[in-house]
C-alpha cells in the first residue's frame, strides 16, 4: 500500500512538472491529463471510488477537452509569437514573486481550525449526502464555479476569434 502511494505521487509530481516544463502545448496538455489520472488513484486508496470517477470524468474529460480546444482555437505557433520586451518579463517576474509571497505568507500565517468533532452516523461517501451538502450548504460556491466556466468559455471564443481586414 505504500508502494503504491510512492508510485503514484512520483507519477504525479513527474507529469505536473512536465506539464510545466513542456515547450508543446499539447504535450503539456496530455502531461496534465495524466497528473489527474494518478491524483484520482490517490482517491482510490482514501477508499473515495465516487471522487475518483468524477475527477476523472470532470477533469480528464471535460476540463482537458475545452483547454485542448481552447490550445487549437488559439493557433499558437513561434512564427507569430511577437518577442516580449524586457519590462514585460521583468513585470511578470516581479507580479509572480509578490503573488508566490502572498500565498507563502498565507501558508504560513494559516492556523488549523480545531473544531470539535461530531460523529454523526451518516455515510459521506453516499451520493446523496453528497448531493444534499453541495446543493445546500455549498450552493453559492457551486454556482461561482459554473460562472467560472462560462466566463473562460467566452473569453476562449474571444481570444480565438480573428479580426477581418478590409482591403
Amino acid at each position: 500500500m505504500l508502494t503504491t502511494f510512492y508510485i503514484l505521487s512520483a507519477i504525479t509530481l513527474a507529469t505536473a512538472f512536465l506539464t510545466i516544463l513542456s515547450k508543446n502545448p499539447i504535450h503539456s496538455a496530455i502531461y496534465l491529463v495524466l497528473c489527474f489520472f494518478s491524483i484520482a488513484g490517490h482517491y482510490l486508496m482514501f477508499n473515495a471510488q465516487f471522487l475518483a470517477i468524477v475527477h476523472i470524468i470532470v477533469y480528464s474529460g471535460a476540463i482537458m477537452i475545452l483547454m485542448l480546444f481552447t490550445i487549437m482555437l488559439m493557433n499558437l505557433n513561434k512564427e507569430d509569437e511577437k518577442n516580449k520586451s524586457m519590462l514585460t518579463r521583468v513585470a511578470a517576474a516581479v507580479s509572480f514573486c509578490l503573488v508566490a509571497f502572498v500565498l507563502l505568507a498565507t501558508f504560513i500565517k494559516a492556523q488549523p481550525a480545531f473544531l470539535e468533532y461530531k460523529n454523526s452516523g451518516q455515510d459521506y461517501q453516499s451520493i446523496k449526502v453528497l448531493g444534499q451538502v453541495l446543493l445546500n450548504e455549498y450552493m453559492v460556491p457551486f454556482e461561482f464555479a459554473s460562472v467560472l466556466l462560462l466566463v473562460s468559455m467566452i473569453g476562449a471564443v474571444l481570444l480565438s476569434k480573428k479580426e477581418h481586414i478590409n482591403n
